[in-house]
């Protein structure tokens, strides 16, 4: 199991994308339960994700019209929720260095 930083993200960005919402909830509860030891298990299973810098991946969410960026360390068995958006704001964020907005 993964523990998930920031549960209260997934559900804002759900409200924020009610169209993303039911597929976006639907990760959060497959992954928290998931049992990946290293990026080769993680790609088997999500072949779609895209690993980048700093540890962080790209989830598709909704086949591709939303993405989802993450940080993942197998070692605590830890996520961190990054960003979460439209496949056309992706496209202008530097998803090496994007970090949630404060409040």
């Amino acid at each position: 199991m993964f523990n998930i930083i920031n549960r209260r993200a997934i559900n804002a960005y759900a409200t924020v994308h009610p169209e993303a919402s039911r597929a976006l909830r639907e990760w959060y509860h497959e992954f928290r339960m998931a049992s990946f030891r290293n990026w080769n298990e993680l790609k088997a299973a999500y072949p779609s994700a895209s690993i980048v810098g700093d540890d962080r991946v790209v989830f598709d969410i909704l086949c591709t019209k939303f993405r989802l960026v993450v940080r993942l360390v197998f070692a605590f068995r830890v996520v961190q929720i990054k960003w979460f958006g439209t496949h056309a704001e992706y496209n202008r964020i530097d998803v090496a260095v994007v970090q949630p907005k404060k409040k």
